[in-house]
């Protein structure tokens, strides 16, 4: 019987990839955060390690004290992506006090050699110099890399998340997947949160911690009321458009104060799906935006995953945080499948 792969996940958030990862059939041994506040969720779901720690200080002896050594081993690391956002575009990275967590992690690799290495990050990611360099290094510690810009609702996400996925294995060529889902049979924003209670503006569900609608103004109620499915501001009379989008500057703004469209994926979930000027996050049939826990299951998380461990911790900057910045689950998924179906893995 082959071996269980082992991963330790660094930038582990709140455990979204490491959830995909043993939906996949691989062990998580640990997570590596900063973040406190990811401690909860990651041990509550992932039931494996947490280590609150910058992975600038951690070394490769403490990294590799983190696999049991019993099985193939993974190396996860989705450094956090500021600096190669779009909101940053025209930036060049290295600006970025960040910008050098990617050799970090690196370093990491060459250090403790693992079987197989992953990362997800912004596409953007891979015309800067940094993943060129951690790519060419990749490739003379004698891995096989592979990597490529993934549509997150061809693989059965409810979003349109776009994100470079890389995989790496020092044992032969691996490759990514092909998408699984097609234009007519992606799975859509009311097929995913179409049956989770109704809600008002400001009102919480009183089972769900996550189930609560941030309170709008009336101004704003109205605003959606007045958007079609899918639409914009530009749906709304002269009446209730805000001032900068009566100015011609104003008119690019076409997602901002947008409502979802119902049969189509959700557009991107950001750390702002909570404020409705902040992107398309109006829910499709109800005049609020979406919860959190509407964003996690959009995200990919199970209905049931849990973020914080009572109400006074349900912030929705923190939640935001966490479930925007969050890996979809489904990428972990398709990464353990990959590994587990690599011919290594069987014959170990």
């Amino acid at each position: 019987m082959a071996q269980r792969v082992e991963a330790v996940d660094l930038f582990c958030g709140a455990g979204g990839l490491s959830y995909g990862l043993q939906q996949g059939g691989i062990a998580v041994r640990a997570g590596v955060d900063l973040d406190p506040k990811c401690r909860y969720p990651f041990e509550e779901n992932i039931h494996a390690d947490f280590h609150e720690l910058s992975v600038r200080d951690l070394t490769g002896e403490q990294l590799q004290s983190m696999w049991s050594g019993q099985g193939p081993r993974l190396l996860a690391g989705c450094a956090p992506c500021q600096p190669f956002s779009s909101q940053r575009r025209g930036q060049e990275a290295s600006t970025h006090e960040s910008w050098d967590l990617l050799l970090e992690f690196q370093r990491l690799v060459q250090e403790t050699r693992p079987d197989f290495v992953t990362m997800e990050n912004v596409t953007r990611l891979q015309n800067q110099s940094v993943f060129r360099s951690f790519v060419s290094a990749l490739i003379d510690e004698g891995y096989y890399v592979d990597y490529r810009a993934l549509y997150a609702n061809e693989f059965g996400l409810p979003q349109r998340r776009r994100r470079l996925v890389l995989i790496a294995s020092l044992h032969g060529p691996i490759h990514l997947p092909t998408p699984t889902h097609g234009k007519e049979d992606q799975v859509t924003v009311s097929q995913a949160i179409g049956q989770l209670p109704p809600l008002e503006s400001g009102e919480a569900s009183h089972t769900d911690l996550l189930h609560r609608a941030r309170r709008l103004t009336d101004i704003n109620i109205a605003r959606i009321k007045a958007s079609k499915p899918g639409g914009t501001w530009r749906d709304w009379p002269e009446v209730l458009r805000a001032p900068c989008h009566r100015r011609s500057t104003g008119q690019s703004f076409g997602s901002f104060y947008g409502v979802m469209e119902p049969n189509e994926p959700a557009p991107t979930i950001t750390t702002e799906f909570y404020n409705y000027g902040s992107g398309r996050f109006g829910h499709p049939t109800q005049p609020r935006t979406i919860t959190p826990r509407e964003a996690a299951i959009l995200q990919g998380f199970p209905k049931d995953y849990k973020f914080v461990p009572h109400e006074d911790e349900a912030k929705f900057s923190v939640l935001g945080r966490m479930i925007g910045n969050a890996v979809p689950p489904i990428f972990g998924e398709l990464i353990a499948q990959m590994i587990n179906n690599h011919k290594y893995v069987a014959q170990a």
